[in-house]
């Protein structure tokens, strides 16, 4: 057979034996890995790109009457149902006896779960046919949502639901960090969906998991959801805290037990300075987050900090670069408490910071992370000049100019 000449003919060749299929989700998951590679192609708003792709693919096929041809594009309108055209494609003639039973699927239980943290929350939802020998067998759809990236990490569909919906439970059981809950569908829906629509942006998807294959089908599954409180649906920016509660906030750390065990409330007045820069810098850090939340630390959240942001955001001298691990243990260990997290929880992210300080000291010494403007920043007070100064800055610039435009090239 020659090279199909369009991506159209190659999503003909390959759904080929589509009619051979057994029931309705298997064919639903080959028509989510065939816009799956849509999907992982697109350079931007990736789910767009996959309807914009499936109203093509059923304008260029609509004269196309072969059994495989009419069940592809019914599939695909199954799973696509926004697509320009999709409400106008009917099973053919040939149709297979499952096509009536593509997308007729009902909730049957919803789920989330998690490590204390909060850096991860995976949600769980279970669907089955109305008729489960045409359709196929109840199945899951599992979604996991990283807090510490703000995105939609991965997704999954799979089954028998029973099955994943068991292990998860063993997991969970067998695990003092980790979580397990019934979920309001409402909410699972919006959580996934709001964190996939970042997601979708992405100019690069995570490598590993099956978020590009099934992304459409997961989509398809919680559009049958109830949809979230229009609370959920917002998309502004989560408003940072004030300088009220920053400041309350500072207050109450410093009069904690957590503090004093690290001497913070007893620090020198030559070092207050340093204190409380690295305390602006914790919650700094803390908005950074799409679910902003100063109490929320634990080891990933640390090394974060620690490791990378605080060396691109950041020009510490070398009072603040000694005063900030301990800033950060005693903050962590503050938030643990008033989270109620279980102590190994509080000791895993203590011992991991304490593990984490001779990297950023090298960090620090190196300045290999920071950026150019911190960087820049950097250079001026190494220079002896003041940022703040407009004069100064102005002298310093040009001479830097002058010094770049007198080297040879």
């Amino acid at each position: 057979m020659a090279s199909p000449r369009t991506p159209f003919e190659a999503v003909l060749h390959a759904a080929r034996d589509v009619t051979k299929l057994d029931c309705a989700l298997d064919a639903e998951m080959l028509g989510t890995a065939l816009l799956g590679s849509v999907y992982a192609i697109a350079e931007e708003d990736r789910n767009s790109a996959v309807r914009h792709f499936v109203s093509d693919f059923l304008s260029a096929t609509s004269r196309r009457r072969t059994a495989a041809a009419t069940t592809i594009r019914t599939v695909f309108a199954a799973l696509v149902p926004d697509a320009a055209g999709a409400a106008s494609v009917k099973p053919g003639a040939q149709a297979p006896s499952w096509s009536g039973q593509l997308g007729k699927v009902r909730l049957t239980g919803s789920y989330a779960y998690g490590d204390v943290y909060g850096d991860q929350t995976s949600y769980l939802a279970t669907f089955a046919y109305d008729d489960s020998t045409s359709g196929g067998p109840e199945h899951a759809v599992v979604a996991l949502v990283d807090h510490n990236i703000g995105i939609t990490k991965d997704v999954f569909v799979g089954g028998p639901a029973e099955r994943i919906l068991g292990q998860v439970r063993e997991m969970c059981a067998g695990d003092a960090l980790t979580w397990f809950r019934e979920e309001d569908p409402a909410r699972l829906r919006g959580e996934v969906a709001r964190h996939l629509v970042i997601t979708d942006e992405l100019g690069d998807l995570p490598d590993e998991g099956s978020l590009a294959t099934d992304r459409t089908l997961v989509g398809a599954r919680l559009a049958l959801l109830p949809p979230p409180a229009p609370a959920a649906t917002v998309d502004d920016e989560p408003e940072p805290l004030s300088t009220a509660e920053r400041d309350r906030l500072v207050r109450s750390f410093l009069a904690s037990p957590e503090a004093a065990r690290f001497g913070l409330p007893e620090v020198s007045e030559a070092d207050l300075a340093s204190l409380h820069f690295c305390l602006s810098l914790v919650l700094d850090h803390s908005a950074t987050f799409s679910d902003p939340d100063p109490l929320r630390w634990s080891p990933a959240v640390a090394g974060l900090f620690l490791l990378d942001w605080v060396h691109r955001r950041a020009v510490l001298d070398m009072d603040d670069a000694a005063m900030l691990p301990r800033v950060v243990r005693s903050w962590a260990a503050y938030a643990a408490r008033l989270r109620g997290l279980p102590a190994e929880a509080a000791s895993q992210t203590d011992t991991s910071i304490e593990e984490m300080v001779p990297e950023f000291v090298r960090l620090y010494t190196t300045g290999e992370r920071r950026s150019p403007a911190t960087a820049a920043v950097a250079q001026l007070i190494a220079d002896g000049v003041d940022p703040n100064d407009p004069a100064a800055l102005d002298a310093w610039i040009e001479a830097n100019r002058q010094r770049m435009d007198d080297e040879p090239a």
